[in-house]
């Protein structure tokens, strides 16, 4: 797509980064620095629904999250409940369609049956969908997408499109990262392939829809040519 044929975008990635260092700033405790982290993410729904976003998808709990120390897994376990228990039905009437990338079974019991009940509530709706990347890792969606395609024939970058977790999503169009972060940190590597990047210093929880709206007009003017000329 060229410069004189713009296209909005359809489907934003994000990788929310700097909820502790926005925390540290201020001599505040980590875990306030979460709480402030989901409440941009109510804003950025909101926001990807006003300028009308298919899909946004939201890195919340990589694979390698599990590394960090045991009472941080359980503040953003326990943040991730808070935010399904008092936003889900806002999100299910606004039309939102709710969807899970990566293993979130991992998870405990109660957490589980909260997301399937989530899923569920909002499975109807019709308009922006938010994927919300729970234990997940890039690699490991390939490998799972990789062998689920081998056991139905053969091997191509078709087949393995077909099975990854973001298969029923419209291509990824645009991938940002806050903090001042430039790197993808495992996080939708394939999608990423073609996707325009936006790296902002901004700290996730000061993150808004106005944010966003800067990020989307960037895109608009990029020059697409998807290795061609």
């Amino acid at each position: 797509m060229s410069k004189s044929e713009p296209a909005r975008a359809r489907h934003v990635a994000i990788i929310m980064d700097g909820n502790g260092r926005w925390a540290k700033k201020r001599h505040l405790p980590r875990a306030l620095g979460h709480q402030r982290g989901v409440e941009a993410v109510r804003r950025v729904v909101n926001g990807a629904r006003e300028f009308g976003l298919e899909a946004l998808t939201i890195y919340a709990f990589s694979t390698e999250n599990w590394r960090r120390p045991e009472d941080e897994v359980s503040d953003l376990m326990t943040l991730m409940k808070r935010f399904i228990l008092s936003d889900l039905e806002e999100i299910a009437q606004a039309d939102v369609k709710l969807k899970i990338i990566g293993n979130y079974k991992a998870f405990k019991p109660d957490v589980v049956e909260m997301i399937d009940r989530a899923i569920a509530r909002t499975a109807d709706n019709t308009g922006t969908t938010l994927a919300v990347a729970l234990n997940y890792g890039a690699h490991d969606e390939i490998a799972r997408a990789a062998t689920a395609a081998a056991a139905k024939g053969p091997i191509t970058p078709e087949t393995i499109a077909a099975e990854l977790d973001t298969a029923d999503l419209p291509p990824l169009d645009l991938l940002i990262r806050t903090s001042g972060e430039e790197r993808l940190s495992n996080f939708l590597l394939w999608q990423a392939a073609y996707a325009e990047m936006y790296f902002t210093e901004v700290l996730w929880p000061d993150f808004t829809a106005e944010h966003l709206k800067e990020a989307m007009d960037t895109f608009v003017m990029r020059e697409r040519r998807y290795g061609g000329r």
